[in-house]
């Protein structure tokens, strides 16, 4: 059995793909929280990968408590999502972004 190729021009987006749809009140919201250069910076280092919120205050040579306000804002806006584990001295808040694209629909 032969498998169809699929034209170049009718790509197709893998299903893997998380994808963030917008519109109305909620646009406010988004782009409040990719207004920022720092939330945008968070958003590029948990690209590739998850991690707490010390590690990303050493990556952005700022203090974990305003890395922790600025995460809260992108979770506010569900654009990242957070969990708590157990570290070496207390719980860690470990961090990772949940979309990959964002669509706007102006209404």
């Amino acid at each position: 059995m032969e498998i169809p190729q699929i034209p170049q021009d009718e790509f197709i987006e893998p299903t893997e793909s998380r994808t963030l749809r917008v519109s109305g009140s909620d646009i406010s919201r988004i782009t409040k929280a990719l207004k920022s250069p720092t939330r945008q910076r968070i958003l590029s280092i948990l690209r590739d990968t998850q991690l707490d919120v010390s590690r990303i205050a050493e990556k952005l040579k700022q203090t974990e408590a305003n890395v922790s306000a600025q995460v809260q804002l992108l979770q506010k806006a569900g654009l990242v999502n957070c969990r708590y584990e157990a570290g070496d001295h207390g719980v860690r808040k470990i961090c990772e972004v949940v979309v990959d694209k964002i669509i706007i629909t102006l209404e």
